[in-house]
């Protein structure tokens, strides 16, 4: 996949609006919150009981940096101070979509953002990592697909550059996915796509195919719309920013 090694910002937004104008639909997107900032209206977890919270405030525990000291308040959703529970999962399900997330995460911690609970890109602490040493399971990655034996031209996308801050500050991805198409008997015949993928300001993939699910999907079948789904097990993490916009692309 060939891509510029920098890009700025208004390049940027340019090709989100150029994206946005080549859907089929001539109104605005709808802006989708899907965290509105006071409680979990709107969300479940994966697996077991609930047990993400809403905050006012995180921070790098400074007795141990893998964790978080937490604020009380509203407006930062957290998967506590530890990041050990169960994913979670939107009650609104999506197909084509620009959306943007906002996160923080700790020292070494993994978390990740599945489009349609199937579709994730990687959350790492990969901060100060050379652009050559990058790997499809670092921060921005597109991660690995099932089926490792199928033959796939690629087995997952690393970022094209590290656009990673420190643990501690506040991160952001832009996102321009198109859902996989379906024929009347529901068969698939186009793949989804991730058609932009923008970390802090910087472009980290353009037009990555994707030939199945990531590893570790809700499912691994495929569908026209399905969830956002939000890693927690795999470290601590937290979120201030998650809307989509739903698109009509051609």
């Amino acid at each position: 996949m060939s891509q510029p090694r920098k890009v700025m910002l208004s390049a940027v937004c340019a090709g989100f609006m150029a994206v946005a104008m080549g859907c089929s639909s001539t109104k605005a997107p709808q802006r989708v919150e899907l965290f509105n900032g006071k409680d979990l209206t709107g969300w479940h977890a994966m697996h077991n009981e609930n047990q993400w919270q809403v905050v006012g405030g995180v921070a790098l525990d400074p007795e141990n940096r893998r964790h978080f000291t937490l604020t009380d308040g509203t407006g930062i959703l957290v998967n506590g101070p530890r990041g050990q529970i169960s994913d979670l999962v939107s009650s609104y399900e999506h197909g084509d979509c620009h959306a943007r997330i906002e996160y923080l995460v700790t020292e070494h911690s993994n978390s990740g953002i599945y489009f349609q609970g199937r579709y994730e890109i990687q959350i790492l602490d990969s901060h100060g990592k050379a652009d050559d040493e990058l790997k499809y399971g670092d921060n921005g990655g597109i991660y690995a697909f099932v089926g490792r034996d199928e033959p796939y031209p690629s087995n997952g996308y690393p970022p094209c550059v590290n656009a990673s801050r420190a643990p501690g500050e506040w991160q952001y991805f832009d996102v321009v996915f198109r859902a996989p198409r379906f024929d009347a008997e529901g068969r698939k015949i186009e793949n989804a796509r991730f058609l932009k993928v923008v970390h802090n300001g910087q472009l980290i993939h353009e037009n990555a195919e994707l030939y199945a699910p990531t590893r570790g999907p809700m499912k691994n079948n495929e569908v026209a719309v399905g969830p956002l789904r939000l890693q927690g097990d795999h470290g601590a993490v937290a979120f201030r920013t998650v809307w989509i916009e739903p698109l009509n692309l051609d």
